[in-house]
């Protein structure tokens, strides 16, 4: 089949390289240009590098509203559109476009979790498993009929860097899979079920900031899940702002207010955590490391070298 590739990053990127090395023939890459923000720094290979060195025409966009990208897809004559990492809506007469319209390739398990992140918002959710979604693209945001879904277990030490290889190794297979099934004419759509669906918004360093009111679980799923390299949890120290690089439930319980530094346990120091930790029912959050702002990394029994305090949101 004759295809047009919209996408970005190493998700992108993956699904192009898995298109050129297919029977399909690429005959038009879309991308967006380099950005600055904190999160599309991270797994950034360029698509449009991997176009060029194949002699495949690229497009620069940050939206798909013009008339020369109208009259280039037209004139390419496509059968279908793969779609993976777009970060902006495509309107009908894109997607609508192709013979067979537009694939589009999402990392989770659809109808939950469209939209951005959704390998972050997901471990810090405790799911038990994730995946990737091949999907036929219509005007709902990764709303579209299902083509294949694969998932992967979440373990209970995975971060969300973990997930990501895993997940990002499936793009090429359920791609040129998906392609079969679509060329073939045995492919069999399977609605999504909107009432399971949920939307997720784009990450800001913001969203890393630690809640001591959270309880420790959840805490300590938001620090596995904003591991290096992303923007890490991070909360305030005597004014300082630390980041946590790893932690742990404790084994007992603790009780007084949220975020009060308060013991040793193991090879950590436990932090009061959860709305009610006034009961003493509650488990604390056990920090292993931190690492501040000139980027120097600490056992936190070495950075936090008395008891007492609070870790604080400012």
């Amino acid at each position: 089949m004759r295809v047009a590739m919209f996408g970005y990053q190493t998700w992108g990127h993956r699904t192009l390289r898995a298109l050129l090395d297919s029977e399909h023939e690429v005959v038009l890459v879309v991308t967006h240009p380099k950005s600055e923000h904190a999160y599309e720094k991270i797994w950034s290979d360029s698509v449009a590098d991997l176009a060029e060195e194949h002699n495949v025409p690229v497009l620069l966009r940050n939206r798909p509203d013009d008339e020369e990208l109208l009259t280039r897809l037209k004139d390419a004559n496509l059968d279908i559109i793969v779609a993976n990492n777009w970060r902006t809506w495509l309107p009908p007469e894109i997607f609508d476009l192709p013979k067979h319209g537009t694939l589009n390739v999402h990392d989770s398990l659809l109808p939950a979790y469209t939209g951005f992140s959704p390998l972050i918002w997901a471990l810090i959710n405790g799911e038990k498993e994730v995946g990737v979604t091949a999907h036929m693209m219509d005007e709902e945001l990764d709303a579209g009929d299902i083509v294949l879904q694969r998932a992967i277990p979440v373990g209970p030490t995975d971060t969300t860097t973990d997930l990501f290889h895993r997940t990002v190794d499936m793009i090429g297979p359920i791609t040129v899979d998906a392609l079969a099934l679509i060329a073939s004419g045995e492919a069999v759509l399977t609605k999504q079920d909107r009432s399971k669906a949920s939307f997720f918004h784009k990450r800001s360093i913001e969203d890393s900031l630690i809640d001591w009111t959270w309880p420790a679980e959840d805490i300590e799923r938001l620090v596995r899940a904003q591991s290096d390299p992303y923007p890490n949890a991070f909360t305030y120290y005597k004014g300082e702002r630390i980041r946590v690089i790893k932690s742990s439930v404790s084994k007992a319980c603790y009780g007084g207010t949220p975020g009060r530094v308060f013991i040793r346990e193991g090879d950590g120091v436990v932090i009061v955590a959860g709305a009610d930790a006034r009961t003493g029912r509650n488990r604390g959050l056990v920090i292993e490391r931190v690492r501040t702002e000139d980027d120097t990394e600490y056992a936190a029994t070495d950075f936090f070298k008395a008891m007492g305090g609070y870790l604080k949101s400012a």
